[in-house]
């Protein structure tokens, strides 16, 4: 009796240390999703890129550890990324067709479903403050164009002229894509999808930002930041800024936010898909994520996306070449990754 009481208390102390040591996450970002390889990236820029996203992650993490909320720490970390050219959004943003920069942004409260965005933004310095100030003080969900760079000025943000967000690489990019869709007129109608009406180079089309974060209080929240595409045409927007396609948070469930070709996370509805298959079907959160990512994938789209959930559970599925992601654990312990 003393031996399987003995052999008991080894197997309670297994679990113990077992449960000890899953890691706890409270925060997940992701710079965009594309053909990302490692022999295309100078030393560089390769450091450029993780400094960044180790600021961000730093920058998000405070406003958590100073006992913020999570929607606090969303905001902190997606503006740093808008704030550096690296990534396509804020100042890094792609050029429409036209050589304008249009933003999208979302943020969304895991504890009252509550949520914001603005689309088409053109003056807005931090798309994702503009995106919070609609959800706390209107009782709307998304403004966009004018009307949303209107509303940012009344309540007092950072209102820059359109001349900010230029950058020469985004623009160089933009007359390399103008050059091949003019070589790219008709319609293809064979088996690359990806290179239909245009679309031909997939990474000077797309890319986001965007952040999951889980507070003291056990509350979760996302947000997604955006260029949206190069050489987009026709007042275009994507997945970002549309509540259940791009962004999406229930503490029920889980915080998510995509990045991709957003035609196609809208018409899978992928963020909310991934919660409703863990409300309904009762499956994980990395389960539900992968099953939302392979329906892009099976449909001709490509991309990635991050996804937190309230017991500190992380994911970051993607179908491309690489994904520039991180995450911290609640002792603030920083990874962060680029390559598949």
């Amino acid at each position: 009796m003393k031996f399987f009481k003995i052999i008991s208390l080894f197997m309670l102390l297994a679990l113990a240390v077992n449960v000890s040591a899953q890691k706890k996450y409270v925060m997940v970002i992701h710079g965009g999703a594309g053909t990302i390889l490692k022999k295309n990236m100078s030393a560089e820029k390769e450091a450029a890129y993780i400094a960044v996203l180790t600021q961000a992650l730093q920058a998000g993490y405070a406003e958590i550890k100073a006992g913020k909320t999570s929607l606090d720490a969303v905001e902190a970390t997606i503006r740093v990324l808008e704030n550096d050219p690296h990534f396509n959004a804020g100042k890094g943003a792609v050029f429409t067709h036209d050589g304008r920069n249009e933003l999208d942004a979302a943020i969304m409260d895991g504890k009252t479903l509550m949520a914001g965005a603005v689309a088409g933004v053109t003056t807005i310095k931090n798309p994702i403050s503009a995106a919070r100030a609609v959800m706390e003080k209107s009782e709307h969900v998304m403004l966009v164009g004018a009307g949303a760079d209107l509303f940012a000025k009344e309540v007092g943000l950072e209102i820059v002229d359109p001349k900010y967000f230029w950058t020469k690489e985004r623009w160089e990019g933009l007359q390399k894509a103008i050059k091949e869709d003019s070589t790219k007129a008709v319609l293809d109608h064979g088996s690359k999808k990806s290179e239909l009406f245009g679309v031909k180079n997939l990474d000077y089309k797309f890319g986001t930002v965007g952040c999951v974060a889980l507070d003291k209080a056990g509350n979760l929240a996302a947000g997604t930041s955006t260029g949206g595409m190069t050489n987009k045409k026709y007042g275009r927007v994507g997945d970002a800024p549309i509540i259940g396609a791009g962004t999406y948070c229930n503490n029920q469930t889980a915080g998510v936010s995509c990045t991709g070709w957003g035609e196609f996370y809208i018409r899978n509805v992928v963020a909310k898909t991934i919660s409703d298959l863990m409300e309904y079907k009762g499956l994980s959160l990395a389960e539900a994520s992968k099953i939302a990512i392979d329906k892009v994938d099976k449909m001709g789209g490509n991309g990635g996306l991050i996804a937190l959930d309230k017991q500190g559970n992380m994911t970051m599925p993607f179908n491309t070449e690489g994904m520039y992601r991180g995450a911290i654990t609640a002792d603030g312990k920083i990874e962060v990754s680029i390559y598949k």
